[in-house]
């Protein structure tokens, strides 16, 4: 049983774009929808002052989402953790769009959630009912 965590760095963005919290509001709506994703609240969202940008978190029933935006450097790191199966996104041209990336670079890893090696880690023995 894996996991999918994506770890995504956008370069050569628009800093009023990595300023603005709708913006990156919207980027998670875009994320939420497509990915067919559970948000289980609201998002929090930090705005720093002045020139700064925006820290962005989602709790989400299959993990999470985050994003933190340096408009000074031009860039958004942004991470989705996933725990069951979702497709790949394009990051790459949706943020190209969205906060007028010039390079993106897409990491998926996938994480074991019960260890090969020990298979009834998480307490679940043969013929538990739970899902």
């Amino acid at each position: 049983m894996t996991g999918i965590e994506w770890v995504v760095d956008a370069y050569g963005c628009s800093a009023p774009r990595l300023r603005d919290v709708p913006t990156l509001r919207a980027l998670f709506a875009r994320l939420i929808s497509d990915l067919d994703l559970h948000p289980c609240g609201d998002a929090q969202w930090t705005q720093f002052a002045g020139a700064g940008g925006v820290t962005g978190v989602q709790v989400l029933s299959e993990s999470h989402l985050a994003c933190h935006s340096f408009p000074e450097h031009g860039t958004l790191c942004l991470n989705l953790f996933c725990c069951r199966p979702r497709p790949d996104w394009d990051f790459e041209r949706f943020l190209r769009t969205h906060v007028g990336a010039a390079t993106v670079t897409v990491r998926r890893l996938e994480r074991l959630l019960v260890p090969a090696d020990r298979p009834h880690a998480l307490g679940v023995e043969k013929g538990d009912a739970r899902p």
